[in-house]
């Protein structure tokens, strides 16, 4: 069993604990915020940042405590950052829906649910949390569920961040017309890092499409390699993270697009 299917076995098993019954989750999703505008927060500059709110992770352990999610989030937004990534895998990240909650409540920019969605269920979960952005990887889905979900997706007013890692599954990601594509340096099924992935992967996209480079950006020359490559956006959490000012590490790595 690959990395991937095993963190996708455990989001499962944890959603099958929590999960309510369709009419309790309906309602939810009717008393949650409307959705923002993803697109163009994302577009809103040259280029952008998804700031990400992670306890730990698979490869590194234990990255940072994070007593207060909110008030990191805060910090991120008033570093610049586009968009608000919150882990809320928790049995390797560290995160959890509460996490997401708390950070809703003190944001106003879009926010990122980054978890292994792999079903409709929670689609609709990240909507009732007040989600604008989820993570659909191309890797933990066959093409008729990534097709699937990406339509209920939008049928539900967020956008998705399609992730892939591979030139193959570009062209499957492509084939469902997504409006923003991440390339993620990390291969999920056994954790290396190869970024690469970044020069071979993003000129391949179509322009029209918001390009993510995901993985690796340790510090703001990693962030101004992705531009060069044709990166949009970076997604970037370990390096914020652990930083002691995280709105001023926001800055440096915006900076690197006026550079």
């Amino acid at each position: 069993m690959s990395v991937l299917d095993s963190i996708i076995a455990g989001v499962l098993e944890d959603q099958a604990v929590r999960q309510l019954s369709n009419s309790e989750l309906e309602e939810r999703m009717a008393l949650a915020t409307k959705p923002l505008d993803v697109l163009a927060a994302l577009r809103r500059e040259k280029f952008s940042i998804i700031a990400e709110v992670k306890r730990s992770s698979p490869s590194k352990g234990s990255l940072a405590q994070i007593s207060s999610p909110e008030k990191l989030a805060r910090k991120y937004q008033e570093g610049g950052a586009a968009v608000i990534s919150v882990l809320t895998e928790q049995r390797r990240f560290g995160g959890s829906l509460e996490d997401f909650s708390k950070v809703r409540g003190e944001v106003s920019i879009p926010l990122l649910r980054k978890d292994f969605i792999v079903n409709e269920y929670l689609v609709k979960e990240s909507r009732a949390y007040g989600a604008d952005l989820i993570l659909l990887i191309v890797a933990a889905l066959g093409d008729d569920e990534l097709k699937q979900l990406y339509h209920l997706v939008k049928s539900l007013g967020m956008e998705a961040l399609i992730e892939i890692h591979n030139q193959e599954e570009l062209e499957r990601a492509l084939a469902i017309s997504p409006k923003i594509i991440g390339v993620n340096a990390r291969n999920l099924k056994t954790l290396e890092i190869d970024q690469s992935n970044f020069a071979k992967l993003l000129p391949l996209i179509p322009s029209g499409i918001v390009r993510i480079a995901e993985s690796g950006m340790s510090e703001p020359r990693d962030g101004q390699s992705a531009l060069v490559a044709g990166a949009d956006a970076i997604l970037v959490g370990e390096a914020l993270v652990k930083s002691e000012n995280p709105a001023d590490s926001v800055r440096e790595f915006l900076k690197v697009a006026i550079s």
